[in-house]
């Protein structure tokens, strides 16, 4: 079986510890790891703040040193014990591993860089699976069900909107030219940008119609606009009733997708072997 060769109890009980948040050691690893992430950012934060910074630069410098050496030993790890490690650097949690330490290292050639450190924080979207919130995970996923059914509906419908906004853009610069804000419609894109404003129901203010005509269009842009911002409330809702449900924070060691049934013994996304069926397979718990 792909992968069962590559299995040794070394790996085994490493991906049990960094991947898995079901056995009380990777639990115990994910809320440390967590701690760590939530320290390393509030360390960001606080290193911003001039006064901070200029009293303790010294010591913000060496916790995220600290803070990066230790994450990036941890996604060294990751990637050495997965069974496919292309396939995690490429998640969405591999990628945004990496990224949390790339910063700290970037910093040395372009100073003040660190503080795409916080980004980090998207790490702590792994809290979910680690207190076993459940109910929390199956609403993140249908939300990304949702949007990923509607993505072209919502396309045409963002296209529809580009279009709709540059000719009212461009009515509007007619109908003002000449008039007394005639200095505010200026030009199409400073009336593109007005429309867009008005139609998102923002209304910064910054630029007005004068004449009769132009605050009659831009009240029924106005009215348009509610009428516009519920289109993709409703596109989005009607495919939630498509999106498919998770049911644990058990990870697939070959594609990374979590959401097995308790007594699954292959993937239901890749067909991979889960990582308790290899290591039934292999012997390895006999010789544990």
């Amino acid at each position: 079986m792909q992968g069962k060769q590559d299995l040794t109890p070394l790996k085994a009980g490493l991906y049990t510890i960094i991947f898995e948040a079901e056995t009380p050691a990777g639990k115990r690893f994910d809320i440390v790891l967590m701690l760590m992430i939530v320290a390393s950012v509030i360390t960001v934060f606080l290193e911003s703040i001039p006064s901070l910074r200029s009293q303790h630069s010294a010591l913000f410098y060496a916790l995220e040193w600290v803070f990066t050496i230790a994450f990036t030993v941890e996604y060294l790890l990751r990637i050495y014990c997965a069974l496919r490690p292309l396939n995690y650097a490429r998640s969405f949690y591999g990628v945004i591993d990496l990224l949390s330490i790339l910063p700290t290292y970037l910093s040395v050639l372009l100073p003040g860089s660190q503080v795409g450190a916080v980004i980090r924080i998207l790490r702590l979207l792994r809290v979910f699976r680690i207190f076993k919130l459940d109910n929390f995970l199956h609403q993140g996923d249908v939300i990304g069900r949702a949007l990923l059914r509607s993505r072209r509906k919502i396309a045409v419908f963002i296209y529809a909107v580009v279009l709709m906004v540059v000719v009212i853009g461009a009515m509007m610069y007619l109908i003002e030219a000449g008039g007394p804000a005639a200095d505010q419609f200026d030009s199409i894109p400073r009336s593109i940008y007005w429309a867009i404003v008005t139609i998102t129901t923002v209304g910064y203010g910054d630029i007005s119609p004068a004449t009769t005509l132009g605050q009659l269009v831009a009240a029924l842009v106005m009215i348009a606009g509610y009428a516009i911002i519920a289109v993709p409330t409703g596109i989005v809702s009607a495919e939630f009733v498509a999106a498919g449900r998770q049911n644990n924070s058990i990870v697939c060691p070959h594609c990374l997708e979590e959401g097995h049934d308790d007594d699954a013994q292959h993937c239901k996304h890749c067909g991979g072997a889960l990582l308790k069926h290899l290591i039934e397979e292999s012997g390895l718990d006999d010789a544990t």
